[in-house]
């Protein structure tokens, strides 16, 4: 083999030319060769395994050998027996410059610990877009699994790399690394604390992708779209990203959504304030008119029997409305909400329904309605609870009570 690649060099001693220029010359030229072969090697091995792997996932039925294509497994692999071969001919064409074999003998070296990694970080990203397409793990944290892989392989090839630029042995590279363990880990803070919330937040299943999240702290309101070792991405419903550090999800408050979305409906809790001063009991007459509202028509007229009866029993005086047990107009108006919530089709009537009193403020009397709509999408779900307010809004005056609301300036020019 070296009179083979010493042949230029011999034909050139021969026409007169001294060793040094002649085996300067004839390592170029050797050079220059293989660099040629090796290129013209590696674009025809591209194209053949790369077309193999086309034919194959035309061929099969699986998602899998796409996703290969996809991310560049095929063209990285090809470039392997090129780095191989280039490694073999180091030692010919740089036989007579020792120290230029050693620098590229150890360039090579490193470049195949870089390829070894590219190959590595192509099928680690093959195996996440597939699992990520299986729907019992779409929604699982699979990129923190890949990106804490990556870390510990390219740990392990920077070292390994170091170790053979250095001429360190790889274990006493690794020992004297050891003796710098406070430094690293004050480096990689929060990768580990990355790595370890994320493996929290799988194993309890805080946060799965698709969910919608609330996280009052850092601005975020909407899907959570990616997440990672670092990171966690939220489409807010702006359409605008926001990114929350992963351990921020085991270390402080937020709101997940998805309790709701699993369940039959969506919470309605909203007030209505009634001003205080319109509250009072009903006569005889204000029923009458009243029982003209179709909804509470029967339970008037069979409340005011029982109230009638009671009082007669009892011989209350009934000069003053206040005596014995009366109706009121808020109260009938708290069982109208009712029915009326009742009857509504947009409301799921398998969960709670209710109307309630809170406690009395500055303001007035808040009743306040406690239901679930059964159209869980936040445009519907708007447009229903809406609705109900629109209605109960333009029924309170029928009722003769009024709405609380801040005076205008209309109000104080009056």
């Amino acid at each position: 083999m070296k009179s083979i690649s010493h042949w230029i060099f011999d034909f050139l001693v021969d026409q007169g030319l001294s060793e040094s220029w002649a085996g300067t010359i004839n390592m170029i030229i050797l050079l220059l060769v293989v660099l040629i072969v090796l290129f013209v090697l590696d674009y025809f091995l591209r194209k053949m395994i790369v077309g193999i792997f086309n034919r194959l996932s035309l061929l099969s039925k699986s998602k899998f050998d796409d996703l290969m294509v996809k991310n560049k497994v095929p063209r990285n692999i090809a470039h392997i027996i090129p780095v191989v071969l280039a490694y073999k001919a180091i030692p010919e064409i740089f036989q007579d410059f020792h120290n230029a074999e050693i620098f590229f003998s150890k360039t090579i070296e490193v470049f195949g610990i870089v390829l070894f990694l590219w190959v590595v970080r192509s099928l680690l990203n093959t195996f996440k877009d597939f699992l990520k397409s299986l729907a019992s793990l779409r929604d699982k944290p699979i990129d923190s699994y890949i990106q804490v892989f990556m870390i510990f392989a390219w740990s392990i090839g920077l070292f390994y790399a170091f170790s053979i630029i250095s001429g360190i042995e790889l274990w006493k590279f690794l020992t004297a690394l050891g003796t710098a363990s406070a430094v690293i880990i004050l480096i990689f803070k929060d990768t580990i604390l990355g790595f370890v919330a994320s493996i929290q937040v799988s194993i309890n299943d805080m946060v799965r992708i698709g969910d919608w999240i609330t996280f009052e702290k850092y601005g975020a309101d909407g899907d959570v779209i990616e997440i990672n070792l670092a990171t966690v991405k939220v489409q807010n419903f702006d359409k605008t990203i926001t990114t929350i550090p992963t351990y921020a999800l085991i270390s402080d408050s937020f709101k997940n959504w998805r309790g709701m979305e699993d369940s039959g409906g969506r919470r309605i809790k909203r007030s209505l304030i009634i001003k205080q001063d319109s509250i009072k009991f009903l006569t005889k007459d204000d029923i009458e008119a009243l029982k003209k509202i179709e909804l509470i028509r029967t339970y008037l007229t069979n409340r005011s029997k029982d109230i009638d009866t009671y009082n007669t029993e009892k011989e209350i005086d009934k000069s003053l409305l206040i005596n014995g047990k009366n109706l009121t107009n808020v109260g009938v108006f708290r069982k109208y909400i009712d029915r009326y919530i009742n009857s509504h089709s947009g409301i799921n009537k398998d969960m709670t329904i209710m109307v309630r009193q809170l406690p009395p403020s500055s303001q007035g009397l808040p009743i306040e309605i406690y239901a679930f709509s059964s159209d869980k999408r936040w445009a519907n779900y708007e447009y229903i609870m809406a609705d109900i307010f629109d209605h109960l809004l333009a029924a309170v005056p029928y009722f003769k009570l009024e709405g609380f609301e801040l005076p205008s300036s209309t109000n104080f020019k009056a």
